[in-house]
């Protein structure tokens, strides 16, 4: 048993990661299926909808109609591409990260090659790498969309290049952050969950379960609704906007990020593989 924390054995879990989304027949087919949804995405939605939202007739209906919730800023932006593209993607990444990082050690732990990979590395490498191995995949896939917008929108017009593109990094680092803590709470579930569609399951009961019971709960006793910083998503509501950094809002998932690894490990640590 590894008793001292590796980086180089944790890397080597997560580079794994890759080679699994690359070269398994599971990782070709979610990849198809995200080059679908995303193709359609940007044919549809972020080409046509750009053009409707460089129009001052749109502008005034949907001030009208969104000011209130302080989607208007999102109009302001030079490249209406990536409005549109960040309306979509702060919806989307977080629920495909729920089946993307599905299966972390699942299908490991079923099929009997966790044990002998925790031969080699301790069982909190194996937590965090394959955690960090999901969160770079994410993050490649979330760059590979976010270039394809961008060049959507250059194309359009090259004088917005300089501004789309550091408004590009903003919602890259906020994409990020968003999922974070969904990678985490799907590591927390498969700690001890041997299928990756029993731990979708589970994580769709966690959050039925717990939006009716602290619904419930702080009927009686409001301040027990600070339990919905249990669930992960739940600051979405306050970035979705971009009018500003709220330091909070970038706290709230990293904590919860931190708390369902560190939940993760404990059981991990004291379950059978």
């Amino acid at each position: 048993m590894y008793r001292q924390f590796s980086f180089q054995r944790a890397w080597s879990l997560a580079s794994f990661e890759l080679i699994r989304l690359f070269f398994t027949r599971r990782g070709a087919l979610a990849l198809a299926a995200f080059v679908t949804v995303w193709g359609f995405i940007l044919y549809y939605p972020v080409s046509s909808a750009a053009a409707m939202v460089s129009s001052e007739s749109f502008k005034g209906m949907a001030t009208s109609l969104f000011g209130s919730f302080g989607l208007s800023e999102l109009l302001t932006w030079r490249a209406p591409e990536l409005a549109i593209y960040w309306l979509v993607a702060v919806c989307f990444f977080p629920l495909f990260t729920l089946y993307a990082a599905s299966d972390q050690t699942c299908a490991d732990r079923s099929r009997g090659t966790l044990r002998f990979i925790s031969l080699r590395a301790s069982r909190t490498e194996i937590l965090l790498g394959r955690f960090f191995g999901q969160a770079l995949i994410l993050f490649l896939l979330m760059l590979v969309t976010l270039l394809a917008v961008l060049a959507m929108a250059v194309y359009r017009d090259s004088g917005v290049l300089l501004d789309s593109s550091l408004k590009g990094l903003a919602l890259l680092k906020e994409l990020v952050i968003a999922v974070l803590p969904f990678i985490a709470l799907m590591s927390f579930f498969n700690s001890f969950i041997r299928s990756a569609r029993l731990a979708i399951v589970a994580c769709l009961l966690f959050y039925g379960f717990m939006l009716i019971f602290v619904g419930i709960i702080e009927s009686w006793f409001a301040p027990f609704s600070v339990l919905n910083y249990l669930l992960p998503g739940i600051q979405l509501r306050g970035v979705i906007n971009q009018q500003g950094a709220d330091m909070g809002l970038y706290l709230i998932p990293l904590g919860q990020t931190l708390g369902y690894l560190l939940a993760g490990d404990v059981i991990m640590r004291r379950s059978r593989l």
